[in-house]
């Protein structure tokens, strides 16, 4: 397994725009939809990568465990569903319907959405605050597959937690690894 690192945008980034369909549900949804008082997180998944696969439940309870929180989250998967055919949108609806996604799994197919927020790995997160403004770009945690080390999700709990609390977000962070985004050729 290849590992590619977060390229850890700066702090302080305004959350680019973006306007993408739903898996799930087929609607488009656009950051202007996306309600929350204090926070956004935006997560860049898929459905193959075994990094994304090792945090998965993690995910899920993360989207279970902040739903009625302030805080909106957007999963999109960029990756190119004609070289990764795990990856298409059907396929994307039946992961989210059968781990009971909490959030929009959203299809970013022209992979202009992950360009912009300069993703380059699976699982990438973005937390945004009220502003929209980037104040943590990091690991989920320490684990990774083969490491021993348990899923809980800490350093971006943590850093949710502190959002939250309209408390700053230390600049010190941890770069999010797993797969890189499957560009189109």
């Amino acid at each position: 397994m290849g590992l590619t690192p977060s390229a850890m945008n700066p702090l302080g980034t305004p959350a680019p725009d973006f306007s993408l369909t739903d898996s799930v549900s087929g609607r488009r949804v656009a950051l202007s939809d996306v309600k929350a008082k204090k926070g956004l997180l935006v997560m860049f998944i898929c459905n193959h990568c075994p990094y994304v696969k090792h945090v998965q439940d993690g995910l899920v309870q993360l989207g279970k465990d902040y739903e009625k929180r302030d805080l909106a989250i957007v999963a999109i998967n960029a990756n190119d569903a004609v070289g990764y055919p795990d990856d298409s949108p059907e396929k994307m609806a039946v992961e989210a319907k059968g781990k009971d996604y909490r959030f929009p799994y959203l299809h970013d197919e022209t992979q202009a959405v992950a360009r912009a927020y300069q993703a380059a790995c699976t699982p990438d997160f973005f937390l945004y605050d009220a502003a929209r403004t980037l104040v943590y770009r990091g690991q989920f945690d320490s684990s990774r597959p083969g490491n021993g080390i348990p899923v809980t999700g800490q350093d971006l709990r943590a850093a949710i937690d502190l959002v939250l609390a309209d408390k700053p977000v230390p600049a010190y962070q941890k770069p999010s690894a797993g797969c890189n985004i499957k560009w189109r050729a």
